[in-house]
């Protein structure tokens, strides 16, 4: 699936080191920053019109604790406290089909074509949608 996050927290707690060798747990990724933030795109309506566009898509609620969380968290901290009203968010895409054969493992994956769609939609919808669906796109874990 195609997955727009729904909200970012403040915390970085890697399971594995990153590029750098660094591997921070329990560390905030803005020192006093608000324990999270939401979203400011329309995630619901996105997704619903990346479905219609026939690619795989979901609500996600966490982008985790590591790299894509810190990006997402700063995006919006950035957003927030210096340029407040412009809209942001994050969103997760599958591994492409190549990326899977030269890992030699097994994992979902898509087109980079049907990505570059998925993406389309998502920031016209966003562009055009100041509020979101009110449906049900709760998860159970």
């Amino acid at each position: 699936d195609v997955t727009p996050e729904r909200v970012a927290i403040n915390l970085v707690d890697a399971r594995i080191p990153d590029n750098a060798g660094a591997r921070p747990v329990d560390v905030p990724v803005v020192a006093d920053g608000p324990a999270a933030y939401f979203t400011t795109l329309p995630v619901k309506a996105c997704v619903a019109a990346i479905r219609a566009a026939g690619v795989p898509a979901s609500v996600s609620h966490t982008a985790g604790t590591y790299v894509c969380n810190q990006v997402f968290y700063g995006l919006m901290h950035l957003l927030a406290t210096e340029f407040p009203g412009v809209r942001g968010g994050f969103v997760h895409v599958p591994f492409s089909p190549e990326q899977v054969a030269a890992s030699g493992k097994q994992a979902p994956s898509l087109g980079v074509d049907r990505i570059a769609d998925a993406l389309e939609v998502l920031a016209d919808t966003a562009s055009k949608t100041t509020a979101d669906l009110v449906i049900s796109a709760g998860a159970e874990h």
